[in-house]
């Protein structure tokens, strides 16, 4: 039980997924179900809202694994496909005609979406079992339910990016951050020294567009985070062989794991 919210890892892994389509390394073809990974995304309960963070192309096996039945908004963190092409997979929420669901992105996602879901977006097609949505374009902090959400402007190669940092009463409760490679200024300020930090670790070494485990740890340390949980990770990330070496208060996510606030 939580008091606060709850946190439900939907998927822990990278763009294409883990096991990888071909691949035979020690990773992709592992017994150990924390080897095997969704595309990431995080589901949030608090005792007044239930929200998602991203639908990725596994979004609906997500939902039918955690028996998520009732969604009261999302939020995308940028237009990536493995982030946003679940999307119509939302309309099992918004059946009835007169049913909506707010959704709260950027410019640029929100532009993504309506150009790959076309017919949510323009007004003819609001019938029982179709996706019918709220557009909310994320200026600054927004409220939802319970939560105050704070946008965190990350880098993550050339694409406009976001983490998000999640308040309740005035109190920080944690920050996601499943895509970056640097945290600007502003971001670094708003999180240093939060409880628990969720945050892009893809693999053991470099990528040019996310932080490595290890720049993900040094960043974490940087920030004096007290507990912080790795996601987003490629079939380089072998969890049984990486995690126990990893410094106290850093860990490894997987999928379906909880966290009680």
């Amino acid at each position: 039980m939580f008091n606060r919210a709850e946190i439900i890892f939907l998927g822990t892994g990278t763009s294409i997924g883990v096991p990888v389509i071909g691949c035979d390394c020690e990773v992709c073809t592992s017994d150990d179900p924390k080897n095997q990974r969704l595309r990431s995304s995080i589901l949030v309960k608090t005792p007044e809202v239930t929200v998602v963070v991203d639908t990725g192309p596994d979004f609906r096996q997500q939902c039918l694994r955690e028996g998520i039945r009732d969604l009261d908004a999302v939020l995308f963190t940028h237009s990536h496909s493995d982030h946003v092409m679940g999307f119509d997979d939302l309309r099992r929420f918004t059946v009835f005609e007169d049913e909506q669901i707010r959704i709260y992105a950027n410019g640029q996602t929100i532009e993504r979406l309506e150009k790959a879901f076309p017919y949510v977006f323009d007004g003819e097609n609001r019938y029982r079992g179709y996706l019918k949505v709220d557009p909310q374009l994320i200026e600054g902090t927004f409220k939802t339910g319970d939560l105050d959400v704070t946008p965190l402007p990350v880098s993550h190669g050339k694409v406009e990016t976001m983490g998000f940092l999640f308040s309740s009463g005035g109190e920080r409760l944690f920050a996601y951050i499943p895509d970056a490679k640097e945290l600007s200024a502003e971001a670094m300020n708003r999180i240093h020294g939060i409880d628990l930090l969720i945050l892009d670790g893809l693999q053991p070494g470099h990528h040019p567009t996310h932080l490595s485990i290890g720049e993900a740890v040094e960043l974490a340390e940087q920030l004096e985070v007290e507990q912080t949980w790795l996601t987003h990770f490629s079939c380089q990330v072998n969890y049984a062989a990486l995690e126990p070496g990893l410094p106290d208060g850093i860990g490894l996510a997987w999928d379906g794991m909880k966290i009680a606030l």
